[in-house]
């Protein structure tokens, strides 16, 4: 296997995700405060959506470099 298959299987594995979930979620910590032997924390949820049609483009890009990859080797 060559680099462009590799990112091509990679692409596709990320398009499908993308497909299926719509989206990824993360946490981020937005203030520590410490008050003598207490502590408090506040973290934030946020969801990033990503768009179906971007999913189907990721898609075909590793379909495109996984044919391209085949076709270097004839």
């Amino acid at each position: 296997m060559n680099t462009k298959q590799i990112v091509g299987l990679v692409l596709i594995a990320l398009g499908v995700l993308a497909l299926v979930y719509g989206g990824f979620s993360y946490t981020e910590e937005t203030h520590d405060v410490g008050l003598g032997p207490l502590e408090f924390q506040v973290k934030e949820k946020d969801r990033v959506s990503v768009p179906p049609w971007l999913g189907a483009v990721v898609i075909v890009a590793g379909v495109g470099l996984l044919l391209a990859g085949r076709r270097g080797r004839g």
